[in-house]
């Protein structure tokens, strides 16, 4: 009665080794009864006999046969020999002896005396007599020479051939789940039988005798991943890609049948890793492997059955770099000021012990400061590295502005290197293979570090270290106009170390004509009234940013005395608005920005700004008033009646971000920056402490009430903030809350509020810092897409609030407080006649009012530029206008 299996290999055109369908560890060896075949020897295959085999290997190999044993030979090995039927109901040998890849043996008569044998043998030999007649397979004239060489002679050479290209296979034993020993076939007539590493994966090993006969045990899933790649590529012909060689001399490369590439099911199985000394080879392919690898360890699979997923740590958020360390670390500071230090993900600058690297330490850090330093780029976590070697825990993170990611950025131009990381290191950049593989790049293209030269590194020469050195450079100085400088660092609010690159001079530099308070140097030193807000402004606003330097005069310990721009602004005049600074007389009357500097501190006393909080007019009165010129006392007209004459333009500036706008009304939410938005800052450093605290995360003890200001998590980014309650749902247990120190609002279930008692943050102690504000002389439009269009427009001139603007206060209402004002980039554009308020009736998102109240119709030089910009877009029929002027009637 015949038996049923499934045919593992072929072992010659006669010979099979067959499995049980349901234990393929249990295997026997059938010999096709009557018939022989050419033979596969490693000193020389008989004519033919890699062909019979194939014939035979295509036709059965991975198919369930039925078979019957005619008779055994009692030999060492017992084999059986018998016939074989195929699923189409065809026989062997029959169909083998048919197509003359098999003979009948001599003895053939001898082997089976039953009725049934008699038959099979007399059909067999009419079956080769018409063979032979038609020279069909080993009866054939022509061919049955295959050259196969079992020993690869030079790797290295054979791979510089086939290196990237396709080559048919046949995997003729599996060794391991990332072992094969593969017939590589470059031409039909030459093979090549060698082992062969599949890329991309590490699968654990199987049970091994070690050269001393040592034997070893299967590491975990060895045996499973053995056997699954043996089911589906044993003696099956793929296609092999050869990608390179290993350390130990092993080709490696992909392997793909049918279905696909054999690495990405076996790690989908859960029954390798990915391992990344194959990434380069593999290029983009490497991330679908990856994918592959994240497949199993999310469903738990294999070697990933106790898999505990890595804890994510957030989205992208919003950032600004405000500090370079070097080219791997950064300071970055979100919007409310808050700074941390972060690394970024799997890269390392150049090593400083190492003398090749070290030289490119300071090219990294200025190649980094050029492109990020003071940049809005977005920020996600990737994970934490613990303390070590001397080094508190450390942020890892991925950061990007616009699509250029900084990590990648640093490998690609060679001053960098990637950390290899171990297999459960939880700090991997998600684009770890594309650094991979743009380090490769960098050290074949000999950039940056990889150059074959190194270069001295470069030296500043501080002229400040003694008065006679910088007298000698200030001769030279002297001489030019807006020096481009780098400020290295921040010593107080006026007070800089300045880099000069191409002098390669390191010079100490104060600023002209001001005085700013001290900051304390250490622990033990107290600061001036405002010395420290002074010194925390300058950092912010100037630190590693490019400046441009007037120098004037040297100071007695070396420094060098003089004006700094940041962004084409007098940084000296920004500090002095802020009220962080006040006027030194003489000296600016010598630098002869005198006018410039006064009329900065007038309006930092006029807004009661820092050092000027508690600022007496009228003292300044009594002090002047014995000089005043009585030819101002008409105010310039000659009658000496005031009411008559042209009031100029109230100035009032102020600096401001925008937090918000709102989406329905068009109203501004503006910060004032000052002291409001520093005790703010403070207040949210203590803020986010206290709510990390588990022992203060109490539940609110009721339902809230419309008007009392509580704790809310904003749902963005988990954080906590003060926030006004507006409306309350007890149904579904939610409230309306307003974020009194920014101006959105959102509704949130009342688990996210917590009561706000605390006296330190009250709003007594640090009053609400959004300030409702409307764009002066602009009316929106009563369609709500264009009032979108309006919010988008605003929040994309202001960066999403991250952006600094300038405010000119118009009017107040005494109602409510809410402002009238004047965006601007700068003092000068306000000189210029640009401004927000002009851009957007310019885009056609808002129109000058058609009813102005009094203190409107006195803006008339600014009325003026806005009907300007009104008719400008009625004319290219933008916006609001996109269909006529809706004003007629």
């Amino acid at each position: 009665m015949p038996l049923q299996a499934q045919v593992k290999s072929v072992l010659s055109g006669d010979t099979l080794v067959l499995c049980s369908v349901g234990n393929p560890a249990q295997e026997r060896t059938l010999s096709l009864a009557f018939v022989s075949a050419p033979r596969i020897r490693r000193e020389g295959d008989e004519p033919f006999a890699f062909e019979s085999r194939d014939f035979l290997r295509r036709l059965v190999v991975g198919k369930v046969v039925q078979f019957q044993v005619y008779y055994k030979i009692p030999t060492g090995v017992n084999r059986e020999y018998g016939t074989v039927i195929l699923q189409n109901r065809e026989q062997l040998p029959d169909l083998l002896v048919a197509e003359g890849w098999a003979k009948l043996r001599d003895d053939a008569g001898r082997k089976d005396e039953s009725e049934a044998g008699s038959q099979l043998l007399e059909k067999l030999q009419a079956l080769e007599a018409r063979a032979k007649a038609d020279e069909k397979g080993v009866w054939g004239t022509k061919g049955g020479n295959v050259e196969t060489s079992y020993e690869m002679l030079d790797a290295k050479a054979f791979l510089e051939e086939w290196k990237g290209k396709s080559i048919d296979a046949i995997v003729e034993k599996v060794l391991s789940g990332d072992r094969l020993i593969v017939r590589l076939m470059p031409t039909p007539t030459r093979h090549v039988q060698t082992m062969l590493l599949i890329a991309g994966i590490r699968a654990p090993s199987t049970k091994r005798t070690n050269p001393d006969g040592a034997e070893q045990a299967a590491e975990a899933f060895g045996p499973e991943a053995h056997q699954f790649v043996d089911s589906r590529l044993m003696q099956r012909t793929v296609a092999v890609t050869i990608l390179g060689i290993s350390p130990g001399g092993q080709l490696v490369g992909s392997v793909k049948h049918p279905m696909g590439s054999i690495a990405e099911f076996v790690l989908k199985a859960g029954l390798a890793r990915c391992t990344d000394h194959h990434s380069t080879m593999l290029g983009s392919e490497m991330g679908t492997l990856r994918q592959a690898e994240k497949h199993a360890k999310d469903n738990k699979l294999g070697l990933f059955r106790g898999h505990v997923a890595q804890r994510t740590t957030g989205g992208e958020v919003e950032v600004t770099v405000s500090r370079v360390w070097s080219g791997d670390t950064f300071t970055l500071r979100n919007r409310t000021g808050n700074e941390k230090r972060v690394n970024l993900s799997s890269v390392r600058q150049p090593k400083p012990s190492d003398p090749k690297q070290s030289p490119f330490g300071e090219e990294a850090k200025e190649f980094m400061r050029k492109r990020f330093i003071g940049k809005h780029v977005k920020v996600t976590t990737d994970g934490k590295r613990p303390p070590s070697d001397g080094f508190p825990e450390r942020e890892m993170v991925t950061l990007k502005q616009g699509n250029n990611n900084a990590a990648l950025m640093l490998i690609e131009n060679g001053y960098g290197s990637v950390i290899r990381h171990r297999m459960d290191d939880p700090d991997r950049s998600p684009i770890y293979d594309e650094l991979l593989a743009a380090e490769e790049a960098a050290q074949k293209d000999g950039k940056g570090m990889w150059a074959a030269k190194t270069p001295a590194a470069k030296a500043y020469v501080d002229h400040s270290e003694s008065l006679e050195k910088a007298k000698r450079q200030m001769t030279l100085l002297s001489r030019q106009k807006k020096v481009p400088a780098v400020v290295d660092f921040v010593k107080s609010g006026s007070r800089f170390t300045i880099l000069i690159p191409r002098e390669n001079a390191k010079l100490t530099f104060v600023l002209g004509g001001i005085r700013a308070p001290r900051s304390a140097r250490n622990e033990n030193e107290k600061s001036e009234p405002f010395g420290q807000e002074a010194h925390d402004y300058a950092n912010r606003r100037c630190l590693q940013r490019d400046v441009e330097i007037d120098v004037e005069d040297n100071d007695k310990v070396g420094g060098f005395i003089g004006t700094l721009y940041i962004n084409r602004e007098n940084f000296a005049k920004l500090l002095l608005e802020e009220g962080l600074a006040s006027v030194h007389a003489y000296s600016a009357e010598k630098s002869g920005n005198a006018n410039e500097l006064f009329a900065a501190e007038q309006r930092a006393k006029d807004a009661r700004k820092g050092m000027w909080h508690d600022y007496d007019p009228a003292q300044d009165a009594e002090d002047g008033a014995d000089n005043v010129d009585e030819s101002h006392a008409t105010n310039g007209t000659s009658n000496g009646d005031s009411s008559v004459s042209i009031q100029p333009r109230k100035v009032d500036y102020r600096d401001v971000v925008i937090t918000h706008v709102d989406g329905e009304t068009g109203h501004l939410k503006l910060q004032q920056i000052g002291t409001g938005t520093s005790a703010l800052q403070s207040l949210m450093d203590s803020f986010r402490k206290f709510h990390l605290n588990k022992a203060n995360a109490q539940p609110l003890p009721g339902a809230p009430k419309a008007g009392d200001v509580v704790a809310a998590q904003f749902s963005a980014d988990g954080e906590w903030y003060r926030a006004r309650i507006r409306r309350n749902d007890r149904d579904n247990k939610q409230a309306d809350v307003l974020y009194i120190d920014y101006g959105n609002s959102e509704t949130l279930k009342w688990d996210r509020l917590r009561p706000l008692t605390q006296s330190e943050f009250s709003t007594a102690r640090v009053k609400p810092q959004a300030i409702d504000a409307v764009l002066s002389l602009v009316q929106l439009p009563g369609n709500q897409d264009y009032v979108r269009d309006f919010v988008e427009f605003v929040m994309e001139a202001a960066q999403g609030g991250a952006k600094q603007l300038i405010a000119n206060v118009d009017a107040q209402d005494p109602g409510t407080g809410q402002l009238s004002v004047t965006l601007l980039e700068s003092v000068e554009a306000a000189g210029k006649g640009e401004s927000v308020n002009r851009e957007v009736v310019r885009e056609g998102l808002g129109m000058v009012p058609k009813k102005l109240k009094a203190w409107e119709r006195g803006l008339t030089k600014e009325l003026e530029g806005l009907r300007a910009a009104q008719k400008e877009a009625m004319e290219g029929r933008r916006g609001m206008w996109e269909y006529g002027d809706l004003t007629e009637d």
